[in-house]
């Protein structure tokens, strides 16, 4: 697994110059700034004129979403720390008013960043193209005609503009809701002149709205329902004037909280939660750049914020809802090239699933090739009398599921079905909750897996009555049982009948749903026992290989790595000459290429048309290389506060396919990979001469 002669450079306009380590930050880079870095990585694939147009402006919407979660969640925790008071340094050594400022002050840069390549670059190219959103002030008597109509009939009957005065006081918003704060003069009809309205948009109502072409006078023309209403606000204030209308919208804390003390029926309890948290403590609030200076004053004041939790953008205040508009212009010239998803040899041959792995196992590498196989299992088991149970852990599946309806359909049919499901997936919990009750009303066992310890672990388990008896097969993933994801996250799949590991996944469910010790299991490693212990001691047995002289090698896949026990473990073997490559998406703790700790280390991040999912160990045991596929990432709440599991590539020719297609195309990826340095920033790496990127390798060899 050597790399490939290449070098270093700077990326063009997302790294950062290098910063001053102090001695209690040698060891740690902080989360979420790391996490921020993340963000920065993915605006660069925006800003990369080798990407599709349209691809662009979706990758310019994803930056939006991801922040929006990091206010919901990661900004919030901070927050509460704050309120809190705490005082105590994290392991990185920021205090949270430290890292409160530095968190304002890197996302405010990210954001201008983010606006001057959508507004200079992006929407021109794709007003360049014929797609057009129309500003306006540059609207033509045609298009005001037909706005003008639009409005009367679709946006108008919705509003309810509220008027601020003791009788209606400032009105509780829904987290990330769009509205408009209007500033007015003179008397409405009852004599009063509080002079602001608060109007908010229904969530019925869409952001995006497309115009005819004949109107648009392009192709494909939009309009922002934000640009409609402030063309019309002096409609819903009449024989007043509007003397401003600025769009905001306030992000609030969206972590649920529930009491395990106080808990009796879990489903219940968050049913009730699921709604507090649209209204949940304020912790950005973002305006348009026209908002005047008084009307900024009172809306912080209204949300309890302070000034560096201000965002002012030029141009509509929630990028997220272009996120449509690839979907909604058929330009397949500016869009990433359709691919159809491959099949391994075994299954194409219409085979019984059952009788293939009999034989042998099967190993699925998404998106590159097809979810099919899986979704094919669970119906078969579900339309074959001879399967008598089927198990399965749901953590995020959709809200519209052909995995699901198979399961349900089986239950009817008289199968026992039993489901772990997640309730606390954060953000799916209504839909996990929908199936819970869709699923029991079919006779199906619903279970919650652990209070207090998340269910992420992917296992699917069959029983099926056989010639020799009962035997079982399973299929245990990196990714969730979510088709729709499965198209565009990198994942393995490994379906087998090998009866060790069946066995192991057996005790396990029989561990989630019952009652009893854990069981000494023999093949996989289970969070919160034996997982982390496993890695710390997997990584240690090749510190001792390198000190004895032999190679020790370590290569990991995982979106994250913030444990600081195994990051420790890292050191140890870096220092004791293991050389470790590690492939890690998003927020890294770890700091490489520290002499004296961790020169032996490199670390890189793949940025992408798919998003890398799949969680890979290697380790080199003395050239037997040890290979497993896990469900989780190496940090604290995987490893302790989660139900996950590792589970290991037997088949020699299997493992070689994790090794090339899930490791060694990435180490060798030079135009999709970002180095992180000492200090905590990326830099873009660029090979000499020939131009490798592991996606469209991968593309290359296992699509259809």
């Amino acid at each position: 697994m050597d790399y490939p002669a290449s070098s270093v450079r700077p990326a063009d306009t997302m790294n950062h110059p290098a910063e001053r380590i102090e001695p209690e930050q040698r060891h740690f880079i902080n989360r979420e700034l790391s996490l921020l870095q993340f963000q920065r990585r993915v605006l660069a694939q925006a800003a990369d004129p080798t990407v599709p147009l349209l691809e662009r402006l979706r990758f310019i919407c994803i930056v939006s979403s991801n922040l929006d979660e990091f206010f919901e969640v990661r900004v919030a925790g901070i927050k509460e720390q704050l309120r809190l008071l705490t005082r105590s340094t994290d392991r990185d050594g920021l205090k949270p008013t430290e890292l409160n400022e530095r968190v304002s002050r890197e996302v405010h840069e990210i954001i201008a960043e983010q606006y001057q390549l959508l507004n200079e670059e992006i929407l021109p190219a794709l007003d360049a193209e014929g797609i057009r959103f129309m500003r306006r002030a540059e609207w033509t008597d045609a298009q005001r005609a037909w706005i003008r109509d639009f409005f009367n009939r679709q946006v108008l009957p919705v509003l309810t503009p509220i008027g601020l005065d003791p009788a209606h006081p400032f009105p509780r918003l829904l987290n990330k809701s769009l509205n408009f704060a209007v500033e007015l003069d003179g008397r409405d009809a009852f004599g009063r002149n509080s002079g602001t309205a608060i109007v908010q948009a229904p969530r019925t109502l869409p952001r995006v709205i497309q115009l005819p072409s004949d109107i648009s006078g392009v192709d494909h023309g939009f309009v922002f329902l934000s640009s409609i209403l402030h063309a019309h606000v002096g409609d819903l204030f009449s024989g007043m004037q509007v003397k401003g209308c600025y769009q905001f919208r306030v992000t609030r804390n969206s972590d649920l909280f529930v009491d395990e003390e106080e808990v009796k029926d879990l489903r219940v309890t968050l049913k009730g939660e699921l709604h507090q948290r649209h209204f949940g403590d304020a912790v950005r609030l973002e305006v348009a750049d026209n908002c005047s200076e008084q009307m900024i004053a009172f809306l912080l004041q209204q949300f309890g914020l302070a000034r560096g939790d201000l965002y002012q953008t030029p141009g509509i205040v929630n990028l997220v809802r272009l996120i449509q508009v690839p979907d909604r212009v058929p330009r397949p010239d500016l869009k990433y090239l359709p691919f159809e998803p491959g099949l391994p040899s075994m299954v194409e041959r219409k085979v019984s699933l059952f009788d293939v792995l009999r034989r042998q196992d099967i190993l699925l590498h998404h998106p590159f090739q097809s979810f099919g196989p899986v979704i094919e299992l669970i119906r078969a088991a579900a339309d074959d009398p001879r399967v008598v149970a089927i198990k399965m852990t749901v953590y995020r599946t959709g809200t519209d599921s052909v995995l699901m309806e198979h399961l349900i359909r089986a239950a009817q049919k008289g199968t026992e079905v039993t489901v772990v499901l997640e309730l606390m997936a954060r953000f799916d919990e209504e839909a996990n909750i929908g199936w819970a009750a869709k699923l029991e009303e079919v006779g199906a066992h619903v279970v919650y897996g652990v209070f207090g310890y998340k269910t992420h672990a992917k296992m699917l388990m069959l029983v099926r009555r056989e010639e020799n008896g009962l035997r079982r097969y399973v299929h245990l993933g990196t990714g969730n049982y979510h088709p729709r994801t499965t198209r565009f996250y990198t994942d393995f799949g490994l379906m087998t009948a090998h009866e060790g590991i069946c066995e192991d996944v057996a005790d396990i469910f029989k561990q989630l749903t019952g009652l009893g010790q854990a069981s000494t299991l023999k093949y996989l490693w289970q969070a919160p026992f034996t997982l982390q212990s496993n890695v710390v001691d997997s990584i240690r047995r090749e510190a001792e290989i390198a000190a004895r002289g032999g190679k020790g090698r370590i290569v990991a896949k995982m979106n994250a790595l913030l444990e600081p026990k195994t990051i420790e473990a890292l050191y140890e073997a870096s220092q004791a000459g293991v050389r470790v490559d590690l492939i890690v998406r998003g927020p890294c703790a770890l700091r490489p290429g520290v002499p004296g700790l961790s020169q032996n280390i490199r670390v890189r991040s793949i940025i992408g048309r798919f998003l890398e999912h799949h969680r890979i160990f290697l380790f080199g045991a003395d050239g037997e290389n040890r290979v497993y596929l896990s469900s989780a990432d190496w940090m604290d709440r995987n490893f302790f506060r989660r139900i996950e599991i590792a589970f290991p590539v037997l088949d020699p020719k299997l493992k070689r396919r994790v090794i090339r297609e899930g490791l060694r195309v990435y180490l060798g990826d030079n135009g999709q990979s970002w180095e992180l340095q000492e200090h905590g920033g990326y830099r873009r790496r660029v090979g000499r001469g020939q131009l490798r990127v592991a996606q469209w390798q991968l593309l290359d060899e296992l699509t259809g």
